[in-house]
């Protein structure tokens, strides 16, 4: 099932466009402020990015800016009464997919959604992390027994550098480089932290810590 984020103060017709999307299949999620739609970002993956640009806190133009720029590729589709071709132009640099104008034909929005997931799907061989555990690269999501772990995104990410030098010393640097920015800061602390969450995924000795260098990863 796809996972749909939708970034809406009304309320109304947020509600209106969930039970819409539900009923064609999608599993949806309400955000009413940027702010509430990066938590749910933070704790969830999504298949699809629906966001007004006019909404309290952070704005849909500069949240999508923002995931952009921490590499999140996420389709998104912008609903928006703005008409002005500035507005529009912007969306599209900020790395926005599609828009509709409001007052929205949900007819239409579902032909759009269907035909930006199936261009952005991408067909990668699922990786066997264990008898139960599957990685999927395009999707950066772990599956147990084909459920979706559903695990934070800095968790999958260093998940998907183990994958990529399996069997070979994941550094510390390169643990900073693929998890930070160069403006954010790092701690120990939050890199053990998702080291041990890794672990618990697998057999105690499947993740080996070398000394004062990194670690490395056998599956």
């Amino acid at each position: 099932m796809y996972k749909i984020l939708l970034l809406e103060d009304d309320e109304l017709f947020a509600s209106t466009v969930e039970d819409f999307l539900s009923d064609e299949g999608f599993d949806v999620d309400i955000a009413s402020d940027g702010e509430e739609c990066l938590e749910l970002n933070f704790k969830k993956n999504y298949d699809l990015y629906i966001f007004d640009i006019n909404v309290p806190k952070i704005n849909g133009l500069d949240l999508l800016n923002q995931l952009r720029e921490s590499q999140d590729s996420t389709p998104t589709i912008f609903l928006t009464s703005y008409k002005d071709k500035d507005t529009l132009h912007d969306a599209f640099l900020k790395g926005c997919d599609d828009y509709l104008k409001k007052p929205v034909d949900l007819d239409e929005l579902i032909l759009r959604i269907k035909a930006l997931l199936k261009r952005n799907k991408k067909q990668f061989d699922t990786i066997q992390l264990s008898d139960t555990l599957t990685f999927n690269p395009s999707s950066k999501r772990v599956f147990e027994n084909g459920v979706d772990l559903n695990l934070p995104i800095k968790v999958l990410e260093l998940m998907e550098l183990f994958v990529e030098n399996r069997g070979d010393i994941v550094t510390k640097n390169m643990i900073i480089s693929k998890l930070w920015a160069t403006s954010e800061d790092y701690s120990e602390g939050s890199i053990r932290v998702y080291i041990n969450q890794i672990k618990k995924l697998f057999d105690k000795d499947s993740i080996i810590n070398i000394k004062g260098i990194g670690y490395k990863i056998e599956f």
